[in-house]
């Protein structure tokens, strides 16, 4: 097979799969996993704040999530299954098994399963983040 040939057919297989990925206002990743699951990809510098951010922009943009709908922690910090190499926290509208807890410290809440903010706290979040305004 000819090179570019080759490198074409790579590029229709792989395109359908990057395009379901979201870029979140702060620029991080968002790869939808199963049903309203999701993972925020994390990027050099990214704190629970930005992780928040990305996941209530998501559910609000993507997931149509009313603003009272909760975001929730539902695999923490921890190896990303859609990004090999990188790190990750996965989040759902729903609990999914995890026990419900508030993010009482946001900083500690990307590290424990059933953590959740309301959509609407989570894209409060986004206010002020370098970057979000020269967008």
């Amino acid at each position: 097979m000819s090179r570019p040939l080759f490198t074409l057919i790579a590029l229709a297989v792989a395109t359908p799969a990057l395009a379901q990925d979201f870029t979140a206002e702060n620029r991080l990743s968002v790869a939808p996993t199963s049903g309203d699951a999701f993972e925020v990809i994390e990027a050099q510098g990214a704190g629970a704040r930005e992780l928040w951010c990305a996941a209530g922009d998501y559910a609000r943009d993507q997931l149509n999530a009313a603003s009272s709908a909760r975001v929730y922690v539902v695999a923490p910090r921890g190896d990303s299954q859609r990004a090999p190499g990188r790190k990750a926290v996965a989040f759902a509208l729903t609990p999914q098994g995890a026990t419900p807890r508030t993010a009482v410290v946001l900083g500690f809440s990307t590290y424990n399963a059933g953590s959740n903010l309301s959509v609407a706290h989570a894209v409060s979040l986004c206010g002020g983040m370098l970057g979000r305004d020269e967008m």
